[in-house]
């Protein structure tokens, strides 16, 4: 089998093996934006409609125990194509559509007089020195597609400057200007017809990007919009959603009529992708990964919620059993839905609770590409393709640094480590006196994280605190300070 060269790809160069007799695998990533743990059908929900989703399960492997990297969208995002934790990157928080552009992380000069610690200042451009998976790819001679929310910088850091062909609708904002055309930005270019949706729409191209070649290897990321904010959707839909709601108890914790018609279009995007593939007849060389970037929104907003009459004043979704969602670093902040199917690799239906997180992807998935990690840029990731063949594996400690203030989500700078069943997390400054305060968990024991073990079980507090200490370390985290201004009410 001969090696070929594929030259540098950033700061890096990488080698293929070809062999005209085994065709490369194709790569679907598919994106969900603040898609909860519970969101889909296979995952427990009674109150969404997910069967696409749900047959996808059944064509492979579901995991449990996945995680993302951060408890929000860029952050992740970055870590998913580079293998790096957002720490390391410096992008901890979504702000990569604001206009200036911040290359350091650092901490915050000030905070208010009732905040303990000084926050972090995230950078704002994934920068283009890091080598991408989309880079790897693009150089072993991949086709690559962006379609969807990048949210990782403006020209020049879009997703052509990141190993993509093609994107569309090249846009860097946070979510879409609208759902339904008309779009309520000029700048989205995206051409529509009035009440057209913009999965639909988006999906649509992702079927033709796969139409145009089905007979050479190629990438496509499919990042929806949904089901970030604006949360709006189809009239009939979510008609149909408020009926079912209405039979509900009034305590059922996921009743969203306007959230449950945008996962139903999710559903419908994701379905209409994977018909193209069986279609196209490259199912059996065709790796499809569905992930979500955080957790659900816990709170209700009905700000948010557009054509919805009457208004809807009850929470975006429910992630329980797990606490909290989207902006905090509980379970449900950062636990996700994730589906793999892996030709002649995964089995179908399985269910494994392997722990995974998202900036193992990358070396995932080039290892069942058959494609060498890059050199000359370290990861932070470990490959999990043998989980994936039903194999024990063990990922190792796994971190989370969110080093923000999220008052809405109850979000305070954190940074948490699981080993096994265990959780610690060290909220920065957050004692009386403006130290650090500790919660455990046992998460076999206690899901829901409901019973801090902190003052109980000291002995693993100090066995798991110095792993923080090593991973804030290794990665360069901006760790918050106590701040000077600080006032106790």
């Amino acid at each position: 089998m001969a090696v070929v060269m594929i030259g540098a790809v950033g700061a890096a160069a990488a080698t293929i093996r070809s062999d005209d007799t085994i065709a490369r695998k194709n790569l679907v990533f598919i994106l969900a934006d603040d898609l909860g743990w519970r969101d889909l059908g296979c995952y427990g929900s009674i109150f969404y409609e997910t069967p696409h989703l749900d047959r996808l399960a059944g064509r492979g492997v579901r995991f449990t125990q996945a995680y993302a990297a951060s408890p929000l969208c860029s952050p992740t995002r970055a870590s998913i194509l580079t293998g790096l934790y957002p720490a390391r990157i410096g992008i901890t928080i979504p702000v990569c559509h604001l206009p200036r552009e911040n290359f350091e992380a650092r901490l915050a000069p000030k905070a208010p007089p009732d905040r303990k610690a000084l926050h972090a200042v995230s950078v704002t451009r994934l920068k283009t020195e890091y080598t991408t998976l989309s880079d790897v790819l693009q150089s072993a001679g991949y086709a690559t597609g962006h379609f969807g929310k990048w949210h990782l910088g403006h020209e020049p850091y879009s997703p052509f400057q990141q190993g993509f062909d093609v994107d569309v609708p090249h846009w860097p904002g946070p979510g879409p200007p609208g759902y339904l055309a008309p779009w309520l930005s000029e700048a989205f270019k995206l051409p529509a017809q009035p009440g057209e949706h913009v999965e639909d729409l988006l999906s649509q191209q992702a079927v033709e990007f796969i139409q145009a070649h089905k007979n050479e290897p190629f990438y496509l990321n499919y990042w929806a919009f949904s089901v970030h904010a604006p949360h709006e959707s189809k009239v009939e839909l979510i008609d149909h959603f408020r009926r079912k709601a209405a039979e509900l108890p009034a305590d059922s914790p996921q009743r969203n009529p306007v959230n449950a018609a945008m996962i139903s279009c999710l559903d419908q995007a994701v379905g209409r992708i994977v018909q193209a593939i069986d279609d196209a007849g490259i199912a059996d060389r065709t790796i499809i990964v569905f992930f979500s970037d955080n957790g659900g929104i816990h709170w209700a907003n009905p700000s948010y919620v557009r054509l919805a009459d009457p208004p809807v004043d009850v929470p975006i979704t429910s992630n329980a059993p797990l606490r909290g969602g989207k902006a905090n670093i509980y379970e449900g902040g950062t636990r996700e839905p994730c589906l793999i199917v892996g030709p002649q690799v995964t089995r179908a239906g399985t269910v494994n609770d392997t722990m995974i997180q998202s900036v193992d992807f990358l070396p995932t998935l080039l290892e069942m590409m058959d494609i060498p990690m890059p050199v000359g840029q370290p990861c932070d990731g470990k490959s999990f393709a043998s989980a994936l063949r039903g194999q024990p594996h063990d990922r190792g400690p796994l971190f989370c640094h969110f080093p923000h203030y999220t008052p809405k989500a109850g979000g305070i700078p954190s940074t948490s480590v699981r080993v096994g069943d265990w959780k610690l997390i060290r909220f920065f400054c957050d004692n009386p006196d403006q130290s650090d305060r500790f919660e455990l968990y046992n998460l076999a024991e206690d899901l829901s994280e409901q019973h801090n073990l902190a003052e109980n079980r000291p002995d693993k507090v100090r066995e798991l605190s110095p792993r923080i200490d090593q991973f804030l370390a290794d990665t360069g985290a901006v760790v918050p300070v106590p701040n000077p201004d600080y006032r106790r009410p």
